[in-house]
């Protein structure tokens, strides 16, 4: 028995170790969408040469420049693709040029409104994808962009910076605060002509109302005026969520959370490198860390606060809102 538990043994070892070999086989990394300062900020983490961790063995190698007539894409493309440049990468002419180069993709470019076009290149050549927010430019074409990724049998997910945040995760699972009884955000909140209010930037605050109040979210109200933007949601245990868009005056991120036990505050939530890092891990394992069901919900949330002030600050019902994008989004598919 003794040799033969031995063989095992050693064969155990064995297997073990090729699969931590296959874990830091060294992956490229290619970034469609170059006029969004996350491309240099992103390259800046990825190709810092880290040799353990979430961000080791990954590094960005290619990028597509891509960009649209929208003002924050079209007026920093160039500036943000020469950065790539500078940083040794390569640029090629198009999609499938990149694709042919890489292992995995971050589509990060900053107009949601051609991430389904992108999307639907990308998933051809079946390789894991990352999109930066917003994941598309209406909530039918999100909904589109999963269900695609499906058929194609690739792994995708979205997610603002904020939603890892060391401060948003501070206030996570405390004791000192106990169950979550309600929590208000707040953050800077432009907008951009073309997608609905909320997505263009207020979304980094509403992905930090949503991971702390998690999913479950069933109407939504919003007073808009020149000084703040403000959504409030019924959450369906009776807890009420507050998105509070900064649109003058001092501009900065934050969260307050009411607890059981306590109420607690937390400042900055964003934190680039905490993001690449779950990207970095994604690339690895295949597994999103946040869901399609929460992530749709999010852009739910943002499309029903659209059709609250349609209505004159009306509450919407997020369910009404989202079978009507279902019923969209199957058009987007054929």
């Amino acid at each position: 028995m003794k040799p033969a538990l031995s063989f095992f043994a050693a064969l155990l070892v064995s297997v073990t170790s090729i699969s931590a070999q296959e874990a830091l086989k060294p992956l490229r990394a290619g970034i469609i969408g170059l006029d969004t300062s996350h491309v240099p900020a992103f390259t800046k983490l990825f190709n810092k040469g880290e040799t353990e961790g979430e961000l080791a063995g990954i590094k960005v190698t290619t990028g597509y420049t891509g960009g649209t007539d929208m003002p924050a894409s079209r007026d920093r493309k160039e500036k943000f693709t020469q950065q790539l440049r500078d940083m040794g990468v390569e640029i090629v002419p198009t999609i499938p040029e990149l694709l042919e180069k890489v292992d995995v993709v971050l589509l990060e470019s900053v107009d949601g409104r051609i991430h389904l076009q992108e999307a639907r290149e990308i998933f051809k050549a079946g390789k894991p994808v990352f999109i930066d927010k917003p994941i598309a430019g209406t909530l039918a074409e999100a909904i589109a962009i999963f269900e695609l990724a499906k058929q194609h049998g690739v792994k995708t997910w979205s997610s603002s910076s904020s939603r890892f945040g060391p401060d948003l995760i501070t206030l996570k699972n405390n004791a000192e605060i106990g169950d979550i009884m309600g929590v208000t955000t707040w953050g800077p909140c432009s907008y951009q002509s073309g997608t609905p209010d909320l997505f263009f930037y207020a979304i980094h605050g509403i992905e930090s109302l949503f991971a702390l109040m998690g999913p479950g979210c069933e109407t939504v109200a919003r007073a808009k005026g020149p000084i703040t933007d403000q959504v409030t949601g019924v959450w369906k245990d009776g807890r009420i969520g507050t998105y509070r868009g900064i649109v003058k005056g001092k501009s900065e991120f934050g969260a307050m959370v009411y607890g059981s036990k306590g109420n607690q505050m937390g400042a900055k939530v964003i934190s680039y490198e905490a993001l690449c890092r779950q990207i970095g891990t994604f690339f690895r394992t295949g597994e999103p860390p946040v869901s399609e069901a929460e992530t749709i919900e999010i852009f739910t949330f943002m499309e029903a606060a659209d059709e609250s002030t349609r209505q004159g600050g009306k509450p919407v019902s997020l369910a009404e809102v989202l079978a009507k994008a279902k019923v969209e989004a199957q058009s987007l598919l054929k």
